[in-house]
């Protein structure tokens, strides 16, 4: 079958979230199926297992498809690549991203599969990690079901790729925002500064908020009111006090299709 006209599935995996999008491919894709799933985390195993098991259920008929994953933030951990001149060949930006990692996650990232964004010597980069058992979990999935695995991407990049000539602003502030997870990261003129990816334990504004204070304090040089473009789905009601120093910027949710 040729690639071109597979039909293409693109899938949304969280911990307790599975969305399902199918495509016929053609000159105009249309949409051909929609499905969501919730399940609750199965007890003494990783925290992937249950989604997992969902995702296999709605596989049944996926042969000759080409398969698209984009990942929770919950699966994934982030570092920034700051740049560095003198780093320009593939294996030594590979080695400042390990030795990044290993700075801020120990030898927990022993177990994890890194993948790095476009490197620049003026611009630098970010790194991904995900589990390699959950790497290596959807690649047999999808040696199972017969679809071609095209790609596996993080939450955060994602929404940054899709809607990047939306973000204007020297000093970018942007937050994506998902059941139970906050992601904000921060970018200067730019080059990635930071990346902050925690769980939520309090009310979401207030977690927001916090992050936001705590970053415009690291960065020292924070405008009397600050925007923040923010992508968040299933928080579409989001708002922040009217004299707390920042400004909303919220992302259009329709263009993509998960969640």
């Amino acid at each position: 079958m040729s690639r071109l006209w597979r039909d293409q599935i693109q899938v949304y995996l969280a911990p307790e979230r599975l969305d399902l999008v199918r495509f016929s491919r053609g000159l105009k894709p249309v949409q051909t199926a929609k499905a969501t799933a919730h399940c609750q985390p199965l007890q003494g195993v990783v925290a992937w297992q249950s989604v997992m098991q969902q995702l296999e259920k709605n596989l049944t008929e996926a042969a000759g498809t080409e398969l698209s994953i984009m990942l929770s933030n919950h699966f994934v951990r982030y570092v920034t690549l700051p740049p560095q001149a003198e780093i320009g060949s593939p294996e030594e930006v590979k080695s400042y991203a390990h030795f990044r990692m290993r700075e801020i996650y120990a030898e927990r990232m022993d177990a994890w599969v890194l993948s790095i964004s476009e490197w620049h010597p003026i611009r630098g980069a970010i790194c991904a990690a995900i589990p390699r058992v959950l790497m290596t979990q959807l690649e047999e999935m999808a040696a199972r079901h017969q679809s071609r695995l095209k790609n596996i991407e993080p939450y955060l990049t994602s929404v940054y790729d899709h809607w990047q000539k939306l973000l204007k602003g020297n000093t970018l502030y942007f937050a994506v925002i998902e059941n139970g997870r906050i992601c904000v990261a921060i970018l200067i003129n730019g080059i990635w500064h930071s990346i902050r990816n925690q769980r939520i334990l309090n009310s979401v504004p207030s977690e927001l908020l916090a992050i936001l204070d705590q970053e415009a304090v690291f960065l020292g040089n924070k405008e009397t009111v600050e925007s923040v473009y923010l992508f968040a789905p299933e928080h579409s009601h989001l708002a922040l006090p009217a004299d707390c120093g920042w400004n909303l910027v919220p992302i259009p949710t329709e263009q993509i299709p998960i969640p």
